[in-house]
């Protein structure tokens, strides 16, 4: 299935380790705007493909293009700078700073500026890291150390973390792991009208179906490393393909919820 002037095309992406095809030849394409869910069983070949599209693995074959740029060979900071941001499934902030502090340090990487003792990192575009802050609603815990946060709220500040690169493409690991249903609504909520503010396109992984039926624009299911399936929620729901691979019993998605059903 192919969209329209796609921000994110992968052709024939493959990865192998060893004699075992991890990832064997997909192909997808992300419009901006998008929110796109990868599923799959364990072993499906997720968290490979992710990291392909990140840079942190290189592709065996195959291309990915970002607004027409190849991402394949290059480093991960470099595929950030050109407007890819992640975040992972165990949020990961550094502690002992304080919430707009962790922003502060993003934004320095990205300017790729240095500081000595005449200049204070901590005064580096703070107005900057709090306007970031106040998309996520965490402005009013910008002094607090991160330490002392409750986790959804972690997850929140990750979040405009992954913004201070205003990327084009956000990659989403597994985003609501180890949150309670009403924080899993809340940061899905979030996200989805960050997409819709920014433009900006999402490829995320998800375990909790509640999730990706409700948020997913589209969805692409993976099994063995092959793609099996790609289409619109409802789509994939009854699709028998997934349905026997997915589950293995012939068990069925339930339906889809809303936002109001999954808070």
């Amino acid at each position: 299935m192919s969209i329209a002037t796609p921000l994110l095309q992968v052709s024939n992406l493959g990865k192998s380790f060893g004699g075992v095809k991890a990832v064997d030849g997909i192909s997808f394409d992300l419009a901006a705007g998008e929110l796109l869910a990868l599923i799959g069983p364990n072993g499906a070949g997720k968290s490979t493909t992710f990291n392909m599209v990140n840079g942190q693995l290189k592709a065996d074959q195959g291309s990915i293009r970002l607004d027409g740029t190849e991402l394949v060979g290059k480093r991960p900071r470099d595929i950030w700078r050109l407007g890819v941001g992640r975040t992972f499934q165990i949020a990961e902030t550094f502690s002992s700073l304080t919430v707009v502090e962790n922003v502060q340090m993003a934004l320095i990487s990205h300017d790729r500026q240095l500081f000595s003792m005449w200049k204070r990192a901590a005064d580096h575009k703070r107005d900057e890291a709090l306007a970031l802050l106040d998309q996520v609603g965490m402005k009013a815990q910008a002094d607090r150390p991160c330490s002392v946060l409750a986790y959804g709220d972690v997850k929140r500040v990750e979040l405009a973390i992954a913004m201070a690169n205003s990327p084009k493409l956000l990659l989403m690991d597994e985003p609501t792991a180890g949150m309670a249903p009403k924080e899993r609504n809340s940061l899905m909520a979030l996200t989805k009208q960050l997409v819709i503010d920014r433009g900006m396109a999402v490829l995320f992984t998800e375990h909790s179906m509640d999730v990706v039926f409700a948020y997913a624009d589209r969805m692409i299911v993976l099994a063995r490393g092959r793609l099996i399936a790609q289409g619109k929620p409802l789509e994939i729901r009854d699709h028998p393909k997934v349905q026997e691979v997915y589950f293995g019993t012939g068990k069925t998605f339930e339906k889809k919820m809303t936002p109001a059903e999954a808070a």
